[in-house]
Formats: C-alpha cells, sequence, structure tokens
C-alpha cells in the first residue's frame, strides 16, 4: 500500500516552515538523520531459501541471514536486504550493526499462526502483559541489548495481518497479550525510515527503554476499528526524533510512556527528550497522547506542525491515582485541527491499573504543558481539563488558539490552574489568569508576548483539505 501522494506534497510544504526557537536542540537531535549508512557486507533473504510467494513460511530464513551477518558485525556492520515479493514470516531478531532494507515492491507479512510469534517475559516496568497477566508475545521484528540498528527501505511494506489478533482480543480468547509490530529494547542509536506499517496486532513501533531514536518517514495504517493498534509509542526512552510520518489507526497516533503504576515507579526510567515534528493523521483515540502509563515520568516534549482530521481528541495527557511519576515541560505547538471531537483532553482518573498492589495515594505530578498556535474547524468541545482533587495540574498554559466549537459549553475544567492569552473560545476560569506578563516564567517556553493574533498557525492552509 503506497502513501497518498498529497501527503508528500504536504511534508513539502511543512518542510519550509520557518524555525520555532527550539531548532537548534531538535535539529541536533535530528540532524543524524539524514546520514547515509554504508554497510560493507550485503546479502539479499533468497540467498538463504526464502520464498516471496506469500504462502512459504520463511522465518528460518530470515534467522539464518541474521544469524550469518552477525560474524561482521565488527567489520563496519552488514546489510539484509529484502527484495520485491511476499515474505511471510514469524518473529525474528535483529542484530547490531545491521540494516534491514526493503525493496519498494517487498512485504514482510506477519504469520497468522500464533505459535510463530513466541511469548517472551513482560517488561519489568509494566509487571505484566499489558493486557493480561503473564508474558506476552514478542513482536514480528524484535531487537535488544542493540547499537546501531537500521529499518529501511524505498517505502516498502511490514504488515503484521493483525485482524486475527483483534479477533482474538475483541472475543476474548487471547492466552497472552498481543505483540507488537518492531520492538527493540535497550537499544541505542535506532532509526526506522521510509516505509509503511500496516495492520499491527497491537501497537505499531514501540522503542522501550531505548535512546537515540529516529522514526522519520514513515507511514503506519490499521482500520479504525483495529483495536489499541497504536503508531509510535516512545516508551522509557530518551532523545526520541519522530518526523515526516501519516498514520492513521484505531488507537493514539503516538503515545509516550514510561511504565505502569508500582511497576513503572520502581523501575524509574523516564521518557525524555522527545521530538515530533509534522505528523498528519487519524485515529479514534488522540493524535499525541502522554500516558497512561507514565509512572517512570514524562519531560521535555516538543511537538510542532501537527494536523489532526477525522479523530477524536487531539492532544491527550493520561494519568490517575496510582501511576506516580510526572508529566512536565511539555510545548505543543502549530496545531491544525479538523472534525476532532475534543481538542484538548486531560484526564487525571483513567484507572486502569495492573493488579491490586499499586498505591492510591502515588499521586502524580503534572505541571508546565504550553499548548499555543492551535487553529481548528469542527470541533465539538475544546477542552476537557480534568485534574485529581486534591492533586491539582498546574501551569497549563494556552495560548493562541482558535477554535470553531458546536458544543455550547466549550471548555469543562475541574482541579487545575494555569494561565492563557488570545484563546477563543473564551476559556474555563481555572485558565483565564493572563500569561504575559507576569506569569510568563510559569509556562514552559514562553518567555516573550505575542505581538499579535495574525500569524495564528502557520499549518491553517491545512483546513482546506
Amino acid at each position: 500500500m503506497k502513501r497518498p501522494s498529497i501527503v508528500v506534497d504536504v511534508f513539502l510544504v511543512l518542510a519550509l516552515f520557518s524555525c520555532t526557537p527550539w531548532t537548534v536542540w531538535s535539529s541536533s537531535l535530528c540532524q543524524h538523520t539524514n546520514l547515509e549508512v554504508v554497510r560493507p557486507h550485503s546479502v539479499s533473504i533468497t540467498e538463504f531459501g526464502a520464498v516471496g510467494d506469500g504462502v512459504a513460511l520463511n522465518t528460518k530464513a530470515f534467522q539464518n541471514a541474521i544469524f550469518y551477518l552477525n560474524s561482521f558485525s565488527d567489520k563496519g556492520g552488514a546489510k539484509l536486504f529484502v527484495p520485491a515479493g511476499r515474505w511471510l514470516t514469524g518473529s525474528f531478531d535483529l542484530i547490531s550493526h545491521l540494516t534491514l532494507s526493503l525493496d519498494q515492491d517487498a512485504v514482510i507479512l506477519g504469520s497468522t499462526n500464533s505459535d510463530d510469534w513466541p511469548v517472551v517475559d513482560p517488561l519489568p516496568s509494566y509487571g505484566r502483559g499489558r493486557e493480561l497477566p503473564g508474558g506476552r508475545h514478542k513482536s514480528l521484528i524484535y531487537g535488544r541489548n542493540l547499537t546501531d540498528v537500521i529499518i529501511t527501505g524505498n517505502n516498502g511494506t511490514i504488515d503484521g495481518q493483525g485482524s486475527i489478533w483483534w479477533s482474538r482480543f475483541q472475543n476474548k480468547t487471547l492466552n497472552s497479550t498481543r505483540p507488537h509490530l518492531v520492538e527493540l529494547m535497550n537499544s541505542t542509536r535506532v532509526r526506522i525510515t521510509n516505509l509503511t506499517f500496516t495492520n499491527s496486532p497491537f501497537w505499531t513501533i514501540h522503542p522501550v527503554y531505548c535512546s537515540h531514536v529516529t522514526v522519520q518517514n514513515v507511514t503506519i495504517l490499521a482500520p479504525l476499528s483495529s483495536p489499541n493498534t497504536d503508531g509510535i509509542d516512545p516508551d522509557s526512552s530518551d532523545n526520541v526524533c519522530i518526523e515526516d510520518c501519516y498514520i492513521s489507526s484505531g488507537d493514539d497516533l503516538i503515545s509516550i510512556k514510561s511504565g505502569w503504576d508500582e511497576y513503572g515507579i520502581s523501575f524509574g526510567h523516564p521518557s525524555t527528550n522527545i521530538v515530533i515534528h509534522r505528523l498528519i493523521g487519524q485515529t479514534t483515540s488522540a493524535g499525541i497522547s502522554i500516558g497512561s502509563e507514565m509512572s517512570g515520568g514524562v519531560s521535555e516534549v516538543q511537538a510542532e506542525d501537527i494536523h489532526i482530521f477525522d479523530s477524536k481528541s487531539a492532544i491527550r495527557i493520561k494519568t490517575s491515582p496510582g501511576r506516580g511519576g510526572y508529566v512536565r515541560n511539555v510545548y505543543i505547538a502549530n496545531l491544525t485541527l479538523s472534525n476532532v471531537d475534543i481538542a484538548i483532553r486531560f484526564t487525571g482518573l483513567y484507572g486502569e491499573h495492573p493488579d491490586d498492589a499499586y498505591d492510591p495515594d502515588a499521586l502524580p505530578v503534572i505541571e508546565r504543558i504550553t499548548i499555543k498556535d492551535v487553529i481548528g474547524e469542527n470541533v465539538k468541545h475544546a477542552g476537557l481539563i480534568q485534574g485529581i482533587q486534591g492533586d491539582n495540574f498546574v501551569n497549563i498554559c494556552l495560548s493562541n488558539i482558535t477554535l470553531s466549537v458546536s458544543k455550547k459549553v466549550p471548555w469543562n475544567c475541574s482541579y487545575v490552574k494555569g494561565y492563557s492569552d488570545l484563546v477563543s473560545p473564551e476559556i474555563c476560569e481555572p485558565l483565564k489568569e493572563r500569561i504575559f506578563p507576569e506569569h510568563s516564567s510559569d509556562c514552559y517556553y514562553l518567555s516573550k508576548p505575542l505581538k499579535s493574533s495574525g500569524n495564528r498557525n502557520k499549518g491553517g492552509w491545512l483546513m482546506s483539505w
């Protein structure tokens, strides 16, 4: 399945946008994505007996090829090439200093036999499988403790064939938590670029306990009715760059996480330095969410040039008593919304706990969240911003926001404290105090007053879609 050409045009125009004050930091985080990595050794999957007819199972071929290439990991690394064809496989593991490269007409197909997706231990920051106690099925493409891994292609496709897993989830016949399509654990210098990912059984791309991760120029597609098919979920990871992506899925397009209740608190591995640029998509859930599993903490998040359409919500923070942890220092700017039910949604009573051992007095800290330069048409609710009684969300700052809202009560706010400027429709009472000049230092990355409201959102031209 190829990406609609209009998306490519969108990215070209977005690339012309002038930069924000974040440019120095974010470009230094993402600049390595344009560097070509040349591997001195290369083989094709066909050299190991693989058959690209969509019928023959090629798990052994992938495993044998990667085992062979491991001998070159200290000699500059190696490339495994997947040519045109439909290559059916079960789970296989990557190695360090490897490029997995797909031809534009190559499709890696996930097996529909659950036995081809082995069950592995739960993540320590979750304490159990996300859906069921015990282990979880290994992702189709998996790796742990790796360095210098590239998954790329000329818009080749990785298809999880997830419908059998969705049915088992909906029918409550799963024995273990569903697998992701791609999961890298405890790894550094990971690049996933120029590919289409479709029909993941569960979350699509899941870097967990990773550092220096780039996901760039990918398309992620799953039916809107498919359960929990998140697009990209950075989880207890740092220095993550997500750029130029189109996602249409049955759950959050991007969801930043860091562990679940007492397990995430104990593991204590935050997600930090997350950059998201030029995201376009639709979902039955949120465009960009943080949580609900955020017990290890989430901070230093920057998202800009975002277009969310035909979706439940655009920006969402999900947490609950028992989560502990924190979400702080979040800056989201230049949003264009169309046909979105709720533009901004913070939920302090999300619930869902791994077991009964969580501490209900472990309250999350939600502070210094800035959302600015937003324009939206055909929005039902401007915001549902609901903190926790006795645990207010503080320093929530909304600036330069114009929404065309259909509901008579556009904002619903409780247990929050913050500030605003140039917000239409009129903001709720807890956020009415002005940002400028006296509270700019309380708002994350807002130090200068807005001179006018004439250039409200650089992505507004997208409303003509």
